[in-house]
């Protein structure tokens, strides 16, 4: 794929995460319009997610209409999932807060070629933020340049620890457990995308969690990279369909926090 293509899927998701954050603070603002349900236990939905991924896949069928298109909501149609090009969304990441709420919600966008993630954008309408990233490129907050934490010593690092019914709770605190031991604070925000966008912004100094899907991470593993962190290779095996394990840390910390949460690198 030449660059003038890649450019140009870079400014469409720009424009589309502005558009759909848009739309979101629309049912964000008006309780009334969410129509809150439950998919699973704390798996939250509201009429926005639906609404704001139908908004998204049709914008990008208009623009690239050979590119693949995997939705949180709507998955994947046909052989879209096996595209070369394909786009990864997650219409509300957070959707737990986005109903409650909370502003730690947003709507992830990402671009990926050949299992490689090339595009990220990630719009916090409701903090007023948006990271976006193109490999190559560096990572940006609302167009100003960021990087991950200089922070090298656990006990001065904060490190968000993703959780979800998939996995075990005795897993997940024994994680956290492993996190508090090594000296580092631990917390979750309760949005994976957000997560690792506060990983590249220096935010915090980590992110794990043992098991995610692809729409929480396509935006948010190339943001990471593009701001000098480190991930682990998310998209191996069946990862695009049924999720894996993620890390992302500043270079000085991700090797121990592979060891104690063993997650390979």
């Amino acid at each position: 794929m030449s660059a003038g293509a890649v450019e140009s899927r870079y400014l469409a998701a720009l424009g589309l995460a502005q558009e759909a954050g848009a739309l979101a603070m629309g049912y964000f603002t008006n309780r009334d319009r969410l129509a809150v349900s439950m998919k699973g236990a704390q798996d939250w939905l509201t009429a926005a997610d639906g609404a704001v991924e139908e908004f998204i896949r049709g914008r990008i069928a208009e623009a690239f209409p050979d590119d693949g298109f995997m939705g949180e909501e709507t998955g994947a149609s046909g052989s879209a999932a096996e595209a070369d090009n394909l786009w990864i969304v997650d219409p509300i990441d957070g959707t737990h807060n986005f109903a409650r709420g909370h502003p730690l919600w947003c709507v992830s966008i990402g671009f990926v070629r050949r299992g490689r993630p090339e595009i990220g954008v990630i719009a916090a309408p409701a903090m007023g933020e948006t990271y976006a990233a193109r490999r190559g490129h560096g990572a940006t907050r609302n167009g100003a340049r960021i990087a991950v934490s200089e922070i090298e010593d656990f006990q001065r690092a904060s490190i968000e620890v993703g959780w979800s019914t998939r996995r075990p709770a005795a897993a997940y605190q024994a994680l956290v457990k492993a996190v508090m031991d090594e000296g580092a604070a631990a917390k979750r925000c309760g949005s994976g995308a957000l997560g690792l966008a506060f990983v590249a912004d220096g935010r915090s100094e980590g992110y794990l969690e043992m098991h995610i899907n692809s729409w929480d991470v396509a935006a948010g593993l190339v943001i990471v990279t593009e701001a000098g962190g480190v991930t682990n290779a998310f998209f191996a095996g069946d990862a695009l369909t049924k999720g894996n394990p993620v890390l992302a840390a500043p270079p000085a910390l991700a090797g121990r926090l592979s060891e104690i949460s063993g997650i390979a690198l």
